[in-house]
């Protein structure tokens, strides 16, 4: 069983950058393959970004390439999403899961909005 909490959510202008976190409870965490998903305003929730068990990358979503970097510590249980080069189209709710996500480990997370 993992339980996944997303933070570093927040409000920045159209070019900037935040980082998320996704802390994970449970010993299995490092042995899944584990991503980001986002869920905007009033669209379904889609995939943005998956990375192995090992570290290695798995895919980006297009629209996120060459902006996003996943990345994870397994020492501390931690995957991460580094955002760059915001733009409203990223505003969304995103939320950490495995990959692929498993229905009972979906979490409240983390609000991202970008104002032009």
């Amino acid at each position: 069983q993992v339980q996944l909490v997303e933070s570093g959510g927040g409000s920045v202008q159209a070019g900037g950058s935040l980082r998320l976190s996704c802390a994970a409870s449970g010993r299995t965490f490092s042995t899944n393959a584990m991503g980001w998903f986002r869920q905007a305003p009033g669209k379904e929730r889609e995939f943005v970004a998956a990375i192995g068990w090992g570290g290695g990358v798995l895919n980006y979503a297009d629209s996120v390439k060459g902006r996003f970097t996943i990345s994870r510590d397994n020492a501390k249980n931690t995957m991460y999403l580094q955002m760059n080069s915001l733009t409203p189209e990223d505003t969304a709710v995103y939320y950490c899961n495995t990959y692929p996500p498993r229905v009972a480990y979906w979490g409240q997370g983390t609000r991202v909005t970008v104002s032009s």
